[in-house]
């Protein structure tokens, strides 16, 4: 991988592959860049996409004390490196700080495509506890690693208690436990977003276009969700995936990256005021 240095001195570590206009893809928590590699490679063919581990992940250096503003910085490091411009994807955690890093970078991001970010607006499911970032790295500081992904899974995601047995079994378990010391970075960018109330009216002004995706077959909170957001994004447009679910942007890459493709192609040719 090929290595820049953010603001704060901290290596990030990136991949491009393709050509065309760039897309840079942003994981979710507890995940290298290695777990978009089949959504980028079905992306080569239309754009240079652009793979990067965020910090403490993977071969990404891990700074001082997190701060959303030092991701913001480190996307910015990575958009300057491919040429200055890039559209920004992400699905679930990672969509709040393509949201934040939007805001806060303007002309240097043309377009944005969110698929399925993690908002509860409403009723249609419990909210996340208040304090889960605290409890996730409390477990973390007592080297209780499994505990708090365990934690995050069933509080958090919402996974059945009755199911976290076999996920264990697994060897992406393992790997989830290393990275838990993440775990509250997109815990902290979302802040304000899963507690069942309607979103923030403050916190972005995002003018690129930007596309808010959701698999027909998901639950009905990010539904609910992604059409909340659509109403605060002047450019924003609201598009439900035939067939898919949550898992859709890890399990089926081909379907996504065409619907990416449709969506971020022309934004991506003629910036946000195109």
């Amino acid at each position: 991988m090929d290595q820049i240095t953010s603001a704060d001195g901290t290596t990030i570590a990136y991949t491009t592959q393709g050509a065309g206009p760039a897309l840079v893809l942003v994981n979710t928590t507890m995940d290298d860049h290695h777990g978009l590699d089949a959504t980028a490679a079905a992306l080569a063919g239309d754009f240079t996409v652009v793979g990067y581990d965020r910090r403490g992940v993977g071969q990404s250096g891990a700074g001082g004390p997190y701060a959303p503003e030092r991701e913001i910085e480190d996307l910015a490091a990575v958009i300057q490196a491919v040429g200055g411009s890039a559209a920004l994807a992400a699905g679930s955690g990672g969509c709040g700080l393509v949201l934040a890093a939007a805001t806060a970078l303007g002309a240097a991001v043309t377009g944005i495509y969110l698929f399925e970010p993690p908002f509860i607006v409403d009723d249609s499911r419990p909210p996340v506890p208040a304090d889960w970032v605290e409890q996730v790295d409390a477990l973390v500081a007592a080297d209780r690693r499994g505990d708090a992904v365990e934690l995050f899974m069933t509080q958090v995601v919402g996974v059945p208690a009755e199911y976290i047995g076999p996920m264990k079994a697994d060897p992406s378990w393992e790997t989830m436990a290393g990275y838990a010391h993440t775990l509250g970075h997109d815990g902290q960018i979302l802040a304000g977003t899963q507690d069942g109330t309607p979103l923030p009216t403050d916190r972005w002004t995002v003018s690129q276009p930007a596309v808010v995706a959701v698999g027909e077959n998901s639950e009905p909170f990010f539904h609910t969700g992604a059409k909340a957001l659509v109403t605060q994004l002047p450019h924003g447009r609201y598009e439900s995936l035939p067939g898919l679910d949550h898992s859709a942007f890890w399990t089926a890459p081909d379907a996504v990256a065409a619907s990416m493709v449709e969506a971020l192609r022309a934004t991506s040719a003629h910036g946000p005021n195109g």
